[in-house]
């Protein structure tokens, strides 16, 4: 009778082993197609990015930054894994490009702010053109009142809007940001001095985030354009 119960047993024990066997298998082979048909829903639109900005390449004019501190951005975001991200002045759109282009690949999010409406909607086509709608959280308001009043938190902030508000940006945005967090600003240079050797807005933001305890700030050489990058201590 217990060899009878004990060779039920075993009998039971290899029918569950088998099924929980091929439960793992499905699972496996579940988990592999959804990695690849994430792999190649982000290789296409890696390929529609680069297409767009590839076609787009001579066209940017308005406010926009340079490829080279496009990819700056990009490579800010990827490197460090933000998802939360404000731009404040959309442009026609360049740099939130690159922004949402960055954000893909972290599961982020962008929230970018425009004051004028014909570059607004002009940003609005070329997010969609490149793909990127989806990640962008585009909004037609003035910065000076919209930003104080964002909730946050956020993790990246790119300035590049009124340069003699940087100061007020930053001073709305730092409460919001997280420690390692990252302020990046368009045209700022260690000396901004008029020729009547008055202080522009740039400089003065960059003497504000450099007195900044909690901030190690810098300006990157591989910018023409004068990026500046403040990192929010841990």
């Amino acid at each position: 009778m217990i060899l009878f119960q004990s060779f039920k047993l075993e009998a039971v024990m290899n029918i569950m082993g088998g099924f929980l066997y091929k439960i793992l298998i499905l699972y496996i082979a579940g988990i592999t197609l959804l990695s690849l048909s994430g792999f190649s829903l982000n290789q296409d639109l890696d390929e529609k990015v680069r297409s767009f900005l590839d076609s787009h390449r001579y066209q940017w004019r308005d406010m926009n930054v340079p490829q080279t501190d496009g990819q700056i951005l990009y490579d800010i975001i990827v490197e460090n894994g933000y998802t939360r991200a404000l731009e404040i002045g959309t442009s026609t759109g360049h740099s939130g490009t690159w922004i949402a282009w960055a954000l893909s690949k972290t599961g982020g999010q962008l929230i970018t702010i425009e004051i004028d409406e014909r570059r607004f909607q002009e940003a609005l086509d070329n997010f969609k053109e490149a793909g990127l709608s989806d990640y962008i959280d585009a909004r037609l308001a003035d910065a000076h009142e919209l930003v104080p009043e964002l909730e946050g938190t956020f993790d990246f902030v790119f300035i590049d809007a009124d340069k003699g508000w940087y100061t007020n940006y930053a001073k709305a945005v730092i409460p919001k940001l997280e420690p390692g967090g990252c302020i990046a600003a368009h045209n700022v240079y260690r000396s901004s001095r008029s020729r009547w050797g008055r202080q522009s807005g740039t400089g003065e933001y960059y003497e504000f985030m450099r007195d900044q305890e909690d901030f190690e700030t810098s300006t990157l050489p591989e910018s023409r354009s004068g990026v500046s990058v403040s990192y929010k201590k841990k």
